[in-house]
């Protein structure tokens, strides 16, 4: 483990919700993958969200507004993450509070569990961020290296090594180049 379990688990929170965008980079035809109140739900339960959650459309919009924000943390210079996260902060009058609930043990949260689903998305995120970055670990929140995808991903290997999202990029480069040796050989062989 490189950072205690919260902040793994909120950033890994954090990355599936920015994840959700649209693809913006040339043959990423990735759809918005949070435009319904099912699509919110689900992630909700999947990303292991706790506490209020309105089901309606005011939320919805607040969570989609959030992620271009949050995306900051993986294109930002460590100055502005470091005004990014206290901005998300600031915003949400975040005040740290050891809590021990289901299971996890002791770990942070800055909002009460009644607060906003995104104010509380946002200050989890913020909050993991502040250990990334205290821990000059900034290197490790980075976007896929694949050409046509800008997904982002959080680095938890040992030895920073991981370089494509979740969605398949690492088998189609490895395929693409096992493919382009093959034939290179071929070429070579006459």
């Amino acid at each position: 483990m490189v950072f205690t379990h919260d902040t793994e688990e909120a950033l890994a929170a954090a990355a599936a919700l920015v994840n959700t965008l649209p693809g913006s980079v040339p043959g990423d035809a990735d759809p918005d993958r949070l435009s319904s109140l099912e699509e919110l739900e689900s992630l909700y339960h999947e990303q292991g969200w706790t506490g209020r959650i309105d089901r309606d459309a005011d939320e919805l919009e607040a969570v989609r507004a959030l992620r271009p924000r949050l995306r900051g943390f993986w294109e930002l210079d460590e100055a502005g993450v470091v005004a990014l996260v206290n901005a998300l902060l600031s915003e949400a009058r975040a005040v740290p509070q050891l809590v021990d609930h289901d299971g996890y043990g002791w770990h942070v949260h800055a909002t009460p569990p009644d607060a906003p689903l995104a104010q509380r998305m946002a200050v989890e995120a913020a909050i993991a961020v502040i250990d990334v970055v205290r821990a000059g670990e900034l290197a490790r929140l980075r976007v896929c290296d694949a050409a046509d995808c800008d997904d982002v991903v959080v680095d938890l290997s040992r030895n920073r090594s991981r370089r494509f999202c979740e969605g398949g990029c690492a088998a189609r480069a490895h395929t693409a180049a096992y493919r382009a040796r093959l034939a290179q050989r071929a070429t070579a062989r006459g």
